[in-house]
């Protein structure tokens, strides 16, 4: 197998193991998970490759064949600390850093070589796909009793708390949950989910990248939780409601004069109408009803380009080429927004020529050029 030679050739002996981790994309379902409602994610076939052998001493040897430039960055068990200018490998690093605070024996070091198929910077959650690979290698080497729910839970702490960010745990769920063919409807608040069925049949998803950095979408990713917080909070003078994921539409439209400002209605809009798709979906997907679904995705961007206003040119030009391609049931942005990527859902037989039409429409109006990829639902993280 390539990665094992590729593996001896960097640290000039054999792995032990190869292993992989999926990326994700999020079907249905934006910007709704911190408002209490559900998410619909799917692992895909891009993702994270590795391979692996213990070591006799404590030395850790990392090298990824996305990052040549930085060659073999290397620390040890004794200092599992942040640390900026080892780059990409904090992401492992942190997970090796959790696992061993909860009481899990890794006790040697390690060599590993990674090499992701997953885009830079188009929002397929990269950052998961490795930490939840990190998380299998360990428990594979050192024999960890971890249940999958634990390198889940830990992927998130090492993104809040030893990286920095702050994002809910949709990704690192769905890397880690992942199942052939099946999307996951998932409670973000509570963890409740169900595994769902997608059979597209003769249909594909395609995912579209911008390739557009998405440098706005931290800032206004705390707006816009910040909007939908004021919403919730002038809805709760009156309604007995924990989170705008509690409400339906109609209870929703019925007590608008609550929130009385044009842009926090839009807001809360969107989380609420959101939700209430992301379970029509899967009522959609469970009869195998890919014209309905196809419909949701259509409105579900649609509200995040009005109501929750965070697309932007480059998005909104691939999507409304995307549904105007013969045959497409439906096309929305997948992620934070403002950039990263978009999903649709394409015949099979007519995917090249989808790519064509829209790749031309986009370069003629955004004058650089968008690239498109062919996902199939996958497993989740797993040594190979």
């Amino acid at each position: 197998m390539e990665i094992k030679t590729s593996f001896k050739k960097i640290f000039g002996v054999e792995a032990a193991q190869t292993y992989f981790s999926p990326g994700r994309i999020n079907l249905i379902g934006e910007h709704t998970d911190y408002n209490g409602g559900h998410v619909f994610p799917a692992a895909i076939t891009l993702g994270t490759y590795a391979a692996a052998r213990k070591r006799e001493d404590q030395v850790i040897r990392m090298y990824s064949e996305n990052f040549p430039n930085l060659g073999i960055i290397e620390f040890t068990l004794a200092d599992l600390s942040y640390n900026k200018t080892h780059d990409w490998t904090n992401y492992p690093k942190g997970m090796i850093h959790y696992l061993k605070e909860d009481g899990y024996t890794i006790d040697r070091g390690m060599d590993i070589y990674f090499y992701g198929t997953i885009p830079n910077g188009a929002g397929l959650s990269s950052s998961a796909s490795i930490e939840l690979l990190m998380g299998v290698i360990l428990e594979d080497l050192f024999q960890l009793t971890t249940k999958r729910l634990d390198l889940i839970i830990t992927g998130k702490q090492v993104e809040n708390k030893f990286i920095g960010v702050n994002s809910g745990i949709m990704d690192q769920f769905a890397v880690g949950m992942g199942k052939k063919d099946h999307a996951i409807l998932l409670d973000a608040n509570t963890l409740d989910y169900e595994m769902v069925p997608v059979e597209l049949g003769d249909y594909v998803v395609a995912i579209m990248n911008t390739n557009k950095r998405r440098e706005l979408a931290d800032s206004k990713y705390n707006e816009r939780r910040a909007e939908c917080e004021e919403a919730l909070s002038r809805l709760q003078t009156k309604l007995a409601i924990q989170t705008l994921g509690d409400l339906d539409e109609a209870t929703f439209e019925a007590n608008l004069a609550l929130i009385n400002d044009a842009t926090l209605e839009k807001r809360a809009r969107h989380a609420v109408y959101e939700n209430q798709r992301t379970l029509k979906a899967k009522a959609a997907l469970t009869k195998g009803d890919l014209e309905t679904f196809g419909l949701l995705l259509n409105d579900s961007h649609t509200s995040l380009r009005d109501d929750y206003e965070v697309t932007g040119i480059e998005l909104d030009t691939l999507v409304a080429a995307a549904q105007g391609q013969p045959g497409v049931l439906g096309a929305r942005m997948t992620g934070a927004g403002f950039g990263g990527c978009a999903i649709a859902l394409v015949p099979a037989t007519e995917f090249k020529t989808f790519t064509e039409n829209v790749g031309k429409i986009y370069a003629e109006k955004i004058s650089y050029t968008a690239d498109f990829y062919q996902a199939r639902i996958d497993d989740g993280a797993r040594a190979l």
